[in-house]
C-alpha cells in the first residue's frame, strides 16, 4: 500500500499532476526542531533541471505543514507535510492516452483500475512523489544525526561508465535514455539492528528501496561479486570486542543485524522509460501495434536523480530500528 515502517510510519499520497502530493509521518518524537529551511537541501538536490539530463520540470517543492508542529517542534502527533504541483503539462498525456508507455504503468494501472486512475504524468505512480520520502528522510535523518548516524549517497556509475560524464553523453549521443548505480553508505550505527530472516536490514531496505521508481536491482557488501569468491576470501575477520572487521565483504550487516562496520549497499537504475527514441506499443482503442514517440519533460539519466531519495529511504529504515531498540527514545 501508501505506508511503511512500524514506529517510525511514513504514508505517501497525491499524484504527479494533481493539486498536490504529500507525506505524513507518525512516530516521531516530540521536541524536535523542524522548519522548512531544513528541508531545502534536500528538496533542491531531488529536484529536475538543475543537473545536465534531468527534466526540465521545476516546482518550488517548499514544504507546507499542515500538522504535527508547533512552535518550531514536533509535537508528537502525525506530521503532515504537502507539496504543491504548480508547473504541469497534462497535455502531454491526454495526446498518448490509448497507447500505454512500454515501461510505465499505464497498461497495468489501467487494468487494475478499470480505467478510473489519474494518468497525467503518470499519477501516483510517478517519480513525482519521491519528493515525499525525501520530506521523511529529512525528518528521519535529523533524528539520526542526533545518534551520530550518517548515510549518504552518490552515483558511481551511468550507462556503463565510472567517468559519470562520459556515461551521460552517450544517452545525448543516442538522444535515448541511459541508467546507473547509485551506492549509499551509512556510519555510526550500532550492532544489532535488525532481526533474522523477514526483518533482517536486507529486507527491510531493500522493501523500501523499490519503492523508488526505476530501481532493478541491489546488492549489500560484495553483493554479486561474492558468487565468484572463496568462502576464506569473503569472510570478514573480526579484529576486536568492537566487532571491527578486516574486510567488509557483509557490508556492515551478519545474520540479518547490523554489526557494527559501515553500511553499505549499491541500487541498479533502469534507463528511463520515457525516451524520446521511436518505440511500439499496444494502442488499446484501434486493437493495432503502432510506431510512436514519447513526448513531454523527462530525465535522460533518472539516476542522477536518486541520490538524496535514496538517502531518505534509508534514514527512515534506520530511524525505524532505532526507535525500536529504543536508541531513539526523546529529543532532547
Amino acid at each position: 500500500m501508501n505506508s511503511f515502517g512500524r514506529l517510525f510510519r511514513v504514508h505517501i499520497f497525491g499524484e504527479s499532476h494533481g493539486e498536490s502530493v504529500g507525506v505524513v509521518i507518525d512516530g516521531c518524537p516530540a521536541g524536535l526542531p523542524l522548519e522548512v529551511a531544513d528541508f531545502v537541501e534536500d528538496t533542491e538536490r531531488r529536484k529536475g533541471g538543475i543537473q545536465k539530463g534531468t527534466t526540465p520540470r521545476k516546482e518550488d517543492d517548499l514544504p507546507i505543514f499542515k500538522s504535527g508542529i508547533f512552535n518550531g517542534k514536533t509535537t508528537g502527533a502525525p506530521i503532515t507535510i504537502l507539496f504543491e504541483n504548480n508547473n504541469t503539462r497534462s497535455g502531454d498525456y491526454e495526446k498518448q492516452r490509448a497507447v500505454p508507455r512500454p515501461g510505465h504503468a499505464d497498461f497495468t494501472a489501467h487494468e487494475k483500475y478499470g480505467g478510473n486512475e489519474d494518468f497525467r504524468g503518470g499519477g501516483h505512480f510517478s517519480g513525482r512523489l519521491t519528493v515525499c520520502l525525501v520530506a521523511a528522510g529529512v525528518i528521519a535523518k535529523k533524528l539520526l544525526k542526533g545518534a551520530g548516524v550518517i548515510a549518504k549517497a552518490k552515483v558511481t556509475e551511468i550507462a556503463g561508465e565510472k567517468d559519470t560524464e562520459k556515461g551521460l553523453q552517450k544517452a545525448i549521443d543516442q538522444k535515448d535514455s541511459v541508467g546507473g548505480i547509485v551506492e549509499c553508505e551509512v556510519n555510526g550505527l550500532p550492532i544489532g539492528l535488525g532481526e533474522h530472516f523477514f526483518d533482517s536490514v536486507e529486507s527491510l531496505i531493500s522493501h523500501a528501496v523499490f519503492a523508488i521508481p526505476a530501481v532493478r536491482g541491489i546488492e549489500f557488501g560484495t553483493g554479486f561479486a561474492a558468487a565468484k569468491m572463496y568462502g576464506v576470501d569473503h569472510n570478514d575477520a573480526l579484529e576486536n570486542a568492537e566487532g571491527k572487521t578486516s574486510t567488509n565483504h557483509a557490508g556492515g550487516i551478519v545474520g540479518g543485524i547490523t554489526n557494527g562496520n559501515q553500511l553499505v549497499f549499491r541500487i541498479a537504475v533502469k534507463p528511463t522509460s520515457s525516451t524520446p527514441k521511436e518505440q511500439q506499443s499496444w494502442n488499446w482503442e484501434t486493437k493495432e501495434v503502432e510506431t510512436f514517440s514519447i513526448k513531454g519533460r523527462h530525465d535522460l539519466c533518472i539516476a542522477l536523480r536518486v541520490p538524496v531519495v535514496l538517502e531518505a529511504v534509508t534514514a527512515i529504515i534506520m530511524a525505524d530500528l532505532m526507535l525500536l531498540e529504543q536508541r531513539i527514545s526523546r529529543i532532547i
